[in-house]
């Protein structure tokens, strides 16, 4: 098995006489984080939906659902935030709520190892995002730098799940990972802004 963990990445550190030229203002960083994190874990969640609504009576049923429990945790944390931090949720929610149903069920249609390899490429992408965001909290959000690290492990477990059930055997694996990736990071990015 690949492993796909990805370190940390180093970022800019905030000085203690403020932020360097180019970083978010505080608050700024802040609300991105949530805004973002609320969008994903409302995105996965229903990715898991779509699966299931294709996949509920199959052998992997119980594996995503499973998983899917966890998003919905995860998904619960940052409504609580969303609402604790008064932040705006992405005006795009809507369009979350279609596209990652419609995700999931579209891989389940193509089979158990696609829906496996979508899930296998969207949690690489948080992965990666989730790193980046605590190296950027610090200390001076630890709680919720923790809150991101332990949902980090949670993907990196969905991850694991799903290549041990055969995502990387999906015909046309490194396709359509890289499709499902580029739409994942393409979501971050428009969800932190919009």
């Amino acid at each position: 098995m690949t492993d796909h963990r990805s370190e940390p990445t180093p970022t800019k550190k905030r000085t203690e006489h403020g932020i360097l030229p180019g970083d978010l203002p505080t608050e700024k960083l802040l609300e991105r984080i949530v805004r973002v994190d609320h969008a994903g874990e409302y995105g996965a969640v229903r990715i898991y939906e779509g699966q299931l609504a294709v996949l509920g009576n199959s052998d992997k049923a119980d594996v995503i659902r499973h998983m899917a429990k966890q998003e919905r945790e995860h998904r619960d944390k940052f409504n609580e935030l969303i609402g604790g931090r008064r932040v705006r949720p992405t005006a795009l929610m809507p369009v979350w709520h279609a596209a990652g149903f419609a995700l999931g069920a579209a891989t389940a249609l193509m089979g158990e190892r696609a829906a496996m390899a979508c899930t296998a490429a969207v949690e690489e992408v948080i992965d990666e995002h989730y790193a980046k965001q605590a190296a950027a909290l610090g200390d001076d959000e630890a709680e919720l730098r923790e809150t991101i690290e332990k949902f980090r492990e949670d993907e990196l477990e969905h991850r694991d799940t799903a290549i041990a059930h055969e995502a990387e055997e999906t015909p046309g694996y490194e396709a359509l990972s890289a499709v499902i990736k580029k739409g994942s990071k393409l979501a971050i990015w428009l969800s932190e802004r919009v």
